[in-house]
């Protein structure tokens, strides 16, 4: 077993450790049948040393889904700075798709693996926070462009065209 890390980076070290043994896994196996005990073999450490960093399964769930949900959503951030909206929609899908293509195992645990349940209230991450919420993102562009008039007048729910552009862009990832 290795030594218990010293410093705040050999923490941070350990703790990114847990959550790639974990999200593998959970891609794998799928989430309820991984046990923290299998995490910890994984990386070579005690069961023990796992819950030093978290709680419990679903604290390090909780982490990993954030952790990854804000990846996704700096990913997205690139886009932003484009001063023409459809441009900017434009980039940010290609954003969404080279997550998904760089990051499959981040992007299936996150869209495409059964997850133990818990509420907004339970996450660090600000749900609406387009800098936090990939999808409040999509839909904060998507209303300025529709405000621009850019969108087809029959085209009249910014949160319609949100989901729908959403929505593609996961069924071409997923595929």
């Amino acid at each position: 077993m290795p030594p218990k890390p010293k410093s705040e980076q050999q923490r941070q070290e350990m703790r990114g450790a847990i959550l790639d043994a974990a999200r593998e896994l959970f891609v794998e196996r799928g989430v309820e049948s991984v046990t923290m005990r299998e995490i910890a073999k994984r990386i070579g450490y005690s069961a023990t040393a796992i819950y030093l960093h978290f709680k419990d399964k679903e604290a390090l769930i909780r982490a990993l889904c954030d952790t990854d949900f804000l990846s996704l959503a700096r990913e997205l951030q690139a886009s932003e700075q484009i001063p023409d909206p459809i441009e900017r929609l434009h980039l940010l899908g290609l954003g969404y798709v080279r997550f998904a293509m760089t990051h499959p195992n981040h992007y299936r645990l996150l869209f495409m693996t059964p997850q133990l349940p818990y509420g907004p209230e339970e996450t660090s991450l600000e749900t609406g926070n387009p800098e936090q919420d990939a999808y409040a993102h999509l839909l904060h562009m998507v209303t300025e462009a529709h405000a621009a008039g850019l969108f087809r007048s029959a085209l009249d729910n910014p949160d319609i065209i949100a989901q729908t552009l959403w929505a593609g862009l996961h069924g071409v990832c997923a595929l």
